[in-house]
C-alpha cells in the first residue's frame, strides 16, 4: 500500500482540504480522507487533480511539428497541409511509429493527460501491401504506450474510398485502405496487440463519410457492439459543400440519419454544423471531440461551444496533430476562441461560475465517455490516474478550490507529478523514461528527415 497526502484535491463531491490517498497494489484507489491534518508518513504533494483525457491523436504527426509553417502556394488550407502529411505518412515504419508515439504519448503525460485515443490510420506498407502482421503499427503503439504508461484507447480508423461517392482512393491514401473483412480481421488483431496492456479499450473508427461507403456506415459499429466509435466530421467549409453537392445534406445531418449515433459516439471536430445538427447532436448523447490547437492551426474553424453546452451537449478536448501538446493549453484555446467570436468574457463558465471548472469538468466527462471509460475520478476503486500541480508555484500563491483550476488553465501554474494507476510517470514535470524516449526519437526523425 502506498499512502499519498494532498494540501487540496478535487474529488467527485468537490474540493477538499488536507485528503491523504491510499494506493492498492493493483493501481487502484484503496482509501480516500480529507481532513487529514498531516502526511503522517505518506508522500507530501500540493494539489490533486484527475488526469484528463485525451480523446483524439494522430501520434506520428508530433514529428510533423513546424515542418509545414511555410507557405508554398497561395490560399494555404488544410487540403494543402494534408498533402504535406500524406507525403510525410509514407515514411513511417513500425519502428518509427513506436519510437515518435512513445515521445508524444510521454509529452502527454507531462501535460497532465492519463488515457490517449488514437485514431490510427497506418495500417499498410506504403506501396499500399499489407504488411506480414496485420496489426504490426497496432503493436507498434501498444508497445509505445507501454513505455510511457500511458492508458490507450486503440481506434482503428476504416478507410475505404476516396471523397464523398466512393471516388477510387488516391495513391498517397493506400497505407490507409480496408474492405470490411480486413477491418474485421484488422480489429481481432489489434485486440491482440493489446493484449497485456493495462485497461486498454479497442473502439471502432470510420474515418469520415468521405471515406466511408453510407452502407459500411451503418455496419462497423456492430463489429463491436460496446466499444467506443470515432469519425472525423465537418471539419472544414469545403467539406460541408462537397458534401451538400453529393447528398444535399451536411455532413452531420448526413450521419444522423444514416447511423445509430447514441453515447458511444465521438465527433471529432463537428466545427460547422447548423443550429439544427447541433440540437440533434446534444440530444444524441454523442461527445463532441475538440483540439483547438489543432483547429486553430489548420485553420478549420470555431465549434459554437456555448450554444452547445447550453443545449446539454458534451466535449472532451484532444491534441489531434500533436503540434502542441498541452492540456491546460487546449483548454485556454478552447475558451479564447470563443471570446474572440462573441466579443465576450468567460463564456464557457456553463454552469459556472468558475471558468476553469467548468471547462475541465466538461473534458473529463466527455472524454472519459468517448474513450469508453467511466468517469471516477479521485475515488475509491478508481485507477489511480491522477495529475498534482505544483503548489510552490507563483501563479498558485493563495488560491483554493476551482480559483487553482482557473490559474492552472489560463496563467502559468505547471503540472508536477503524474500518476497513471497508481505508477509516478511523471516527477518534478519530467516523465521518469524521458532521456531514453527522446534520444530514439532525435534518432528516428533525424533518419526521416535526412531521408527527404
Amino acid at each position: 500500500m502506498t499512502g499519498l497526502w494532498f494540501e487540496q484535491a478535487l474529488l467527485p463531491m468537490g474540493w477538499a482540504h488536507r485528503v491523504a490517498v491510499d494506493l492498492a497494489p493493483d493501481g487502484t484507489i484503496a482509501g480516500v480522507v480529507p481532513g487529514i491534518p498531516d502526511p503522517q508518513g505518506r508522500e507530501r504533494h500540493g494539489i490533486a487533480l484527475p488526469g484528463l483525457p485525451n480523446l483524439h491523436s494522430h501520434a506520428f504527426q508530433r514529428a510533423m511539428a513546424g515542418l509545414t509553417e511555410r507557405q508554398e502556394q497561395p490560399n494555404d488550407t488544410f487540403w494543402s497541409w494534408r498533402g504535406l502529411m500524406y507525403r510525410f505518412a509514407g515514411r513511417i515504419d513500425p519502428d518509427a511509429m513506436e519510437a515518435i508515439a512513445a515521445f508524444a504519448y510521454m509529452e502527454m503525460l507531462e501535460a497532465g493527460f492519463t488515457r490517449v485515443g488514437e485514431f490510427h490510420y497506418l495500417h499498410r506498407q506504403p506501396d499500399g501491401s499489407e504488411y506480414d502482421a496485420p496489426a504490426i503499427m497496432a503493436q507498434a503503439l501498444a508497445s509505445a504506450a507501454a513505455q510511457s504508461g500511458i492508458a490507450l484507447t486503440l481506434l482503428p480508423v476504416f478507410y475505404a474510398s476516396g471523397d464523398f461517392g466512393g471516388s477510387a482512393p488516391s495513391p498517397e491514401q493506400r497505407r490507409f485502405i480496408s474492405t470490411l473483412d480486413s477491418y474485421a480481421s484488422l480489429l481481432d488483431a489489434s485486440d491482440a496487440a493489446l493484449a497485456g496492456l493495462e485497461d486498454a479499450v479497442l473502439g471502432v473508427a470510420p474515418h469520415s463519410l468521405r471515406a466511408t461507403p453510407l452502407a459500411d456506415l451503418r455496419h462497423l459499429p456492430r463489429l463491436r457492439s460496446n466499444a467506443p466509435v470515432h469519425i472525423h466530421i465537418a471539419e472544414q467549409q469545403r467539406e460541408v459543400d462537397a458534401c451538400l453537392a453529393w447528398s444535399g445534406r451536411r455532413p452531420v445531418e448526413l450521419l444522423l440519419d444514416n447511423a445509430e449515433v447514441d453515447a458511444r459516439w465521438c465527433l471529432v471536430h463537428a466545427t460547422h454544423l447548423d443550429p439544427g445538427e447541433r440540437k440533434r447532436v446534444a440530444a444524441s448523447g454523442a461527445v463532441v471531440g475538440l483540439c483547438p490547437i489543432t483547429e486553430a492551426n489548420l485553420g478549420d474553424g470555431i465549434f459554437p461551444v456555448a450554444e452547445f453546452l447550453g443545449e446539454g451537449g458534451r466535449f472532451g478536448i484532444g491534441s489531434d496533430s500533436n503540434v502542441r501538446i498541452d492540456a491546460a493549453a487546449e483548454l485556454q484555446l478552447l475558451e479564447y476562441g470563443q471570446r474572440l467570436v462573441r466579443q465576450a468574457r468567460n463564456v464557457t463558465a456553463i454552469p459556472g461560475p468558475s471558468t476553469g471548472r467548468s471547462l475541465f469538468d466538461h473534458a473529463l466527462a466527455g472524454g472519459a465517455r468517448a474513450l469508453g471509460q467511466p468517469c471516477q475520478g479521485i475515488a475509491v476503486g478508481a485507477p489511480a490516474d491522477m495529475v498534482s500541480l505544483r503548489a510552490s508555484s507563483v501563479d498558485l500563491v493563495a488560491r483554493e478550490g476551482d480559483a487553482l483550476l482557473d490559474s492552472w488553465i489560463f496563467a502559468r501554474a505547471q503540472v508536477d507529478n503524474v500518476w497513471r494507476r497508481g505508477r509516478m510517470c511523471v516527477s518534478g514535470g519530467h516523465h521518469r523514461n524521458r532521456d531514453a524516449i527522446e534520444r530514439k526519437y532525435k534518432e528516428v526523425v533525424t533518419g526521416i528527415l535526412e531521408a527527404g
